[in-house]
Formats: C-alpha cells, structure tokens, sequence
C-alpha cells in the first residue's frame, strides 16, 4: 500500500502541504529532536540530502517532543538551531506526535507499512527513518542508531 497523497503537512515556518508535493520522490521521514544523543545525525542525514537531491531524494524532517522531552523549543528555536548548528536545508515540519491518541496520519501510515521489532508499530526513539520509494510505498524502517551515511546503500537502488 501507498502513502495517501492526501496526508496533510505543515511546514515548520507555519505553511501548508501535503504528501503528494513529494510525489515521485524518494523520500526519508525522520522524527528528529534538537537535544536528543543522535541529534548529530542531522549532519548525515544533510549530507544524504545534498548528495541524492538531484536525483529526486528529499529528507522530511518531523521535530518530535515525545521521548524525554528533548525537543523542548517552538518552531523559531528549532528553526534557528537546525540551520545554525548543522544548516539544514531539506524540509523541516510543524513539530509532530509519533505515538499515541495524537499520533500524526503520516506516522500512523509509515508505521503499519513498515513495523519495527517483532512487530511493534510504536516509534522507540527520536531519529527513526523510514524510507519510502517514489510510488509511495514504504520500503524499510531504521532504528534511531543506524547511521544516515549507511542508508545510501538502500536509497541510491531507489533512485536509478
């Protein structure tokens, strides 16, 4: 199953989207948080960014405050840390629930498509990817640990 086009977005500077603007790229979708232990990985995944863009590769980047409260800022401090500390330039979205009663369409999608351990739909921790072809379908799911420089492997075969 496909990702619904229709699945509503808002960007972290307050604009609307959706996920078909994205339509025919590959996409990685990434719970991401400012004071978490893997926040370095924000370098990776722009590198991963910067290096595939052309070829139709997009990084999503969903801030998320529900693991330890390490994304304690509104949209200007996550904006401001993103792009002084690591200069983002991929998409960044309106900070985003990944788990429970508010979990955001989006994340309900990528997480029935792709389950994690042993089955379980629930995100563990901040920095999951999943990685989703241009037709939509979400091809893998990666823990928090696992390196953004290590997913080329997968994205570059999805891309050509």
């Amino acid at each position: 199953m496909s990702l619904s086009p229709e699945i509503a977005l808002k960007t972290l500077d307050g604009q609307d989207a959706r996920v078909g603007d994205y339509a025919d790229k590959v996409l990685l979708v990434v719970n991401v948080a400012s004071k978490c232990g893997f926040t370095p990985q924000y370098e990776g995944l722009e590198a991963l960014y910067r290096r595939f863009k052309a070829q139709g590769f997009v990084v999503l980047g969903f801030p998320c405050d529900q693991f330890g409260h390490q994304e304690p800022g509104d949209a200007a401090a996550i904006l401001s840390f993103c792009s002084t500390s690591y200069d983002v330039t991929f998409p960044m979205f309106a900070k985003t629930n990944v788990n429970g009663e508010d979990t955001h369409p989006l994340f309900k999608a990528l997480k029935h498509e792709a389950p994690g351990l042993l089955g379980t739909e629930a995100v563990k921790w901040n920095f999951t990817k999943f990685l989703v072809d241009r037709q939509g379908k979400v091809v893998r799911r990666y823990a928090p640990a696992d390196k953004p420089a290590d997913l080329a492997k997968d994205i570059a075969p999805l891309l050509a």
